[in-house]
Protein backbone atom coordinates (compact mmCIF):
# COMPACT_ATOMS: atom_id res chain seq x y z
CA UNK A 1 0.00 0.00 0.00
CA UNK A 2 0.93 3.50 -0.83
CA UNK A 3 1.30 6.11 1.65
CA UNK A 4 2.64 9.65 1.75
CA UNK A 5 4.90 11.09 4.68
CA UNK A 6 4.76 15.27 4.79
CA UNK A 7 6.02 17.84 7.00
CA UNK A 8 5.79 21.80 7.27
CA UNK A 9 8.64 23.55 6.20
CA UNK A 10 10.36 26.90 5.63
CA UNK A 11 8.68 28.00 8.93
CA UNK A 12 11.92 27.76 10.29
CA UNK A 13 15.49 27.02 9.25
CA UNK A 14 14.80 23.85 12.32
CA UNK A 15 12.64 22.31 9.59
CA UNK A 16 15.00 21.95 6.99
CA UNK A 17 16.26 18.67 7.79
CA UNK A 18 12.95 17.10 7.71
CA UNK A 19 13.62 17.17 3.73
CA UNK A 20 15.93 14.13 4.29
CA UNK A 21 12.62 12.01 5.45
CA UNK A 22 9.90 13.28 4.72
CA UNK A 23 8.45 12.38 0.48
CA UNK A 24 6.03 15.65 0.39
CA UNK A 25 7.13 19.35 1.82
CA UNK A 26 3.83 21.50 2.62
CA UNK A 27 6.23 24.89 2.20
CA UNK A 28 5.10 27.54 4.19
CA UNK A 29 4.78 30.77 1.82
CA UNK A 30 6.15 33.35 4.16
CA UNK A 31 2.51 34.77 5.19
CA UNK A 32 2.31 33.17 8.77
CA UNK A 33 6.39 32.58 9.07
CA UNK A 34 9.19 32.30 7.14
CA UNK A 35 10.36 34.28 3.89
CA UNK A 36 11.23 33.81 0.46
CA UNK A 37 15.06 32.80 1.33
CA UNK A 38 13.69 29.91 3.62
CA UNK A 39 11.33 28.76 0.87
CA UNK A 40 13.91 28.90 -1.75
CA UNK A 41 16.21 27.03 0.71
CA UNK A 42 13.75 24.31 1.07
CA UNK A 43 12.54 24.00 -2.75
CA UNK A 44 16.07 23.74 -3.62
CA UNK A 45 16.77 20.67 -0.73
CA UNK A 46 13.09 19.15 -2.23
CA UNK A 47 13.97 19.03 -6.00
CA UNK A 48 17.75 17.59 -4.99
CA UNK A 49 15.65 14.70 -3.03
CA UNK A 50 12.34 14.11 -5.22
CA UNK A 51 10.36 15.32 -2.50
CA UNK A 52 7.42 16.57 -3.59
CA UNK A 53 7.00 20.79 -3.46
CA UNK A 54 3.23 21.63 -2.10
CA UNK A 55 2.33 25.33 -1.10
CA UNK A 56 1.38 25.52 2.78
CA UNK A 57 -1.15 28.60 2.11
CA UNK A 58 -2.77 29.99 5.56
CA UNK A 59 -3.71 33.62 7.36
CA UNK A 60 -0.86 36.43 6.85
CA UNK A 61 -0.71 36.38 10.50
CA UNK A 62 2.52 35.99 11.49
CA UNK A 63 2.43 36.81 15.25
CA UNK A 64 -0.44 34.05 15.81
CA UNK A 65 1.50 31.71 13.19
CA UNK A 66 -1.49 31.48 11.52
CA UNK A 67 -3.25 29.46 13.72
CA UNK A 68 -5.80 32.09 15.05
CA UNK A 69 -9.32 31.95 13.18
CA UNK A 70 -10.03 34.88 11.13
CA UNK A 71 -12.81 35.86 8.71
CA UNK A 72 -11.55 37.48 5.88
CA UNK A 73 -13.96 38.56 2.90
CA UNK A 74 -14.17 35.91 0.12
CA UNK A 75 -11.68 38.09 -2.75
CA UNK A 76 -9.26 39.36 -0.29
CA UNK A 77 -9.07 35.74 0.74
CA UNK A 78 -9.18 34.60 -2.48
CA UNK A 79 -6.05 36.61 -3.63
CA UNK A 80 -4.26 35.63 -0.67
CA UNK A 81 -4.33 32.84 -1.44
CA UNK A 82 -3.22 33.03 -5.03
CA UNK A 83 -0.83 35.46 -4.05
CA UNK A 84 1.15 32.51 -2.01
CA UNK A 85 0.89 30.05 -4.19
CA UNK A 86 1.88 32.12 -6.80
CA UNK A 87 5.01 33.48 -5.32
CA UNK A 88 6.31 29.68 -3.91
CA UNK A 89 5.63 29.11 -7.36
CA UNK A 90 8.06 31.63 -8.74
CA UNK A 91 10.72 30.44 -6.08
CA UNK A 92 10.55 26.82 -7.10
CA UNK A 93 10.71 27.46 -10.67
CA UNK A 94 14.14 29.29 -9.99
CA UNK A 95 15.58 26.03 -8.92
CA UNK A 96 14.13 23.53 -10.91
CA UNK A 97 10.92 22.62 -9.28
CA UNK A 98 7.46 22.96 -9.57
CA UNK A 99 4.40 23.61 -7.08
CA UNK A 100 2.54 20.66 -6.96
CA UNK A 101 -0.49 20.52 -4.36
CA UNK A 102 -1.83 22.93 -1.74
CA UNK A 103 -2.30 22.34 1.75
CA UNK A 104 -4.22 25.29 3.83
CA UNK A 105 -1.60 25.93 7.35
CA UNK A 106 -3.47 26.15 10.75
CA UNK A 107 -6.53 27.73 11.47
CA UNK A 108 -7.77 28.07 7.64
CA UNK A 109 -7.33 24.01 7.86
CA UNK A 110 -9.67 23.82 10.31
CA UNK A 111 -12.15 26.12 9.35
CA UNK A 112 -12.16 24.47 5.80
CA UNK A 113 -13.15 21.75 7.37
CA UNK A 114 -16.49 22.90 8.12
CA UNK A 115 -17.02 26.44 6.93
CA UNK A 116 -18.74 26.75 3.51
CA UNK A 117 -17.71 30.34 2.98
CA UNK A 118 -13.82 29.91 3.18
CA UNK A 119 -14.23 26.44 2.13
CA UNK A 120 -15.31 27.71 -1.34
CA UNK A 121 -12.38 30.97 -0.82
CA UNK A 122 -10.09 28.15 -0.56
CA UNK A 123 -11.19 26.31 -3.74
CA UNK A 124 -11.79 29.07 -5.69
CA UNK A 125 -8.25 30.48 -5.03
CA UNK A 126 -7.05 26.80 -6.17
CA UNK A 127 -8.97 25.95 -9.09
CA UNK A 128 -7.07 27.73 -11.77
CA UNK A 129 -4.28 26.18 -10.95
CA UNK A 130 -5.75 22.14 -10.87
CA UNK A 131 -3.80 21.44 -8.15
CA UNK A 132 -5.00 18.54 -6.02
CA UNK A 133 -6.17 20.29 -2.18
CA UNK A 134 -5.30 18.44 1.12
CA UNK A 135 -7.49 18.11 3.65
CA UNK A 136 -9.21 16.20 6.74
CA UNK A 137 -11.39 12.94 5.40
CA UNK A 138 -14.85 14.45 5.09
CA UNK A 139 -13.62 18.48 5.20
CA UNK A 140 -16.06 20.43 3.52
CA UNK A 141 -12.96 21.88 1.41
CA UNK A 142 -12.41 18.50 -0.08
CA UNK A 143 -16.01 18.18 -1.16
CA UNK A 144 -16.49 21.44 -2.97
CA UNK A 145 -12.85 20.66 -4.49
CA UNK A 146 -13.91 17.56 -5.85
CA UNK A 147 -17.64 19.30 -7.31
CA UNK A 148 -15.34 21.59 -9.31
CA UNK A 149 -13.20 18.67 -10.35
CA UNK A 150 -9.95 19.04 -8.48
CA UNK A 151 -7.64 16.38 -7.52
CA UNK A 152 -8.08 15.53 -3.39
CA UNK A 153 -6.49 14.20 -0.81
CA UNK A 154 -7.06 12.70 2.78
CA UNK A 155 -4.96 13.77 5.32
CA UNK A 156 -3.91 12.39 8.51
CA UNK A 157 -2.14 13.50 11.50
CA UNK A 158 0.46 11.12 13.32
CA UNK A 159 1.53 13.94 16.45
CA UNK A 160 -2.42 15.01 16.76
CA UNK A 161 -5.29 14.19 19.00
CA UNK A 162 -8.16 13.42 17.41
CA UNK A 163 -11.80 14.13 18.40
CA UNK A 164 -15.08 11.66 18.55
CA UNK A 165 -15.79 13.24 15.37
CA UNK A 166 -12.70 13.07 13.70
CA UNK A 167 -11.49 16.56 13.92
CA UNK A 168 -8.01 17.49 15.58
CA UNK A 169 -8.24 18.32 19.28
CA UNK A 170 -7.55 22.59 19.17
CA UNK A 171 -4.02 23.17 20.13
CA UNK A 172 -5.30 25.21 23.15
CA UNK A 173 -6.31 21.70 25.21
CA UNK A 174 -4.74 19.30 27.00
CA UNK A 175 -2.85 16.60 24.77
CA UNK A 176 -3.50 17.93 21.47
CA UNK A 177 -0.33 17.61 20.47
CA UNK A 178 1.05 14.05 20.67
CA UNK A 179 4.90 13.73 21.45
CA UNK A 180 5.75 10.02 22.65
CA UNK A 181 7.15 8.45 19.80
CA UNK A 182 5.27 5.27 20.24
CA UNK A 183 2.32 7.19 20.42
CA UNK A 184 3.02 8.99 17.20
CA UNK A 185 4.06 5.96 15.02
CA UNK A 186 0.78 3.59 16.65
CA UNK A 187 -1.52 6.29 15.48
CA UNK A 188 0.26 6.44 11.98
CA UNK A 189 -0.09 2.65 11.51
CA UNK A 190 -3.95 3.31 12.62
CA UNK A 191 -4.35 6.00 9.72
CA UNK A 192 -2.22 4.66 6.86
CA UNK A 193 -4.93 2.56 5.66
CA UNK A 194 -7.47 5.85 5.79
CA UNK A 195 -5.95 8.43 4.86
CA UNK A 196 -3.88 9.12 1.21
CA UNK A 197 -0.75 11.13 3.41
CA UNK A 198 0.37 11.42 6.52
CA UNK A 199 1.39 14.73 8.48
CA UNK A 200 4.23 15.10 10.99
CA UNK A 201 4.61 18.74 11.84
CA UNK A 202 7.79 20.71 11.66
CA UNK A 203 7.59 22.39 15.04
CA UNK A 204 6.77 19.67 16.83
CA UNK A 205 9.54 18.20 19.54
CA UNK A 206 12.11 16.54 18.38
CA UNK A 207 10.04 16.40 15.17
CA UNK A 208 12.90 14.78 12.96
CA UNK A 209 13.12 11.98 15.49
CA UNK A 210 9.08 11.31 14.87
CA UNK A 211 9.36 11.61 11.48
CA UNK A 212 12.03 8.94 11.04
CA UNK A 213 9.90 6.66 13.53
CA UNK A 214 6.98 7.04 11.08
CA UNK A 215 8.67 6.44 8.31
CA UNK A 216 10.58 3.28 9.25
CA UNK A 217 7.43 1.80 10.77
CA UNK A 218 5.64 2.47 7.88
CA UNK A 219 8.27 0.61 5.61
CA UNK A 220 8.33 -2.11 8.26
CA UNK A 221 4.44 -2.31 7.82
CA UNK A 222 4.74 -3.20 4.11
CA UNK A 223 3.68 0.40 2.70
CA UNK A 224 5.32 1.97 0.10
CA UNK A 225 6.48 5.58 1.47
CA UNK A 226 6.25 8.01 -1.73
CA UNK A 227 4.94 11.07 -2.53
CA UNK A 228 0.93 11.21 -3.92
CA UNK A 229 1.79 12.95 -7.10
Amino acid sequence: MRIDLNADVAESADDLALLDVVTSANVCCGAYAGGEELMLDACERAVERGVAIGAQVGYPDREGFGRRPQEPATDELVDELRAQIDLLAEVADAVGGRVAYVKPHGALYNTVAHDERQATAVVEAVGPYGLPLLGLPGAVSLRLAATEGLPTVAEGFADRAYTAAGTLVPRDQPGAVLGDVDEVVSQALRLAGQVDSLCVHGDSPDALALVRAVRAALAEAGHHVGPFV
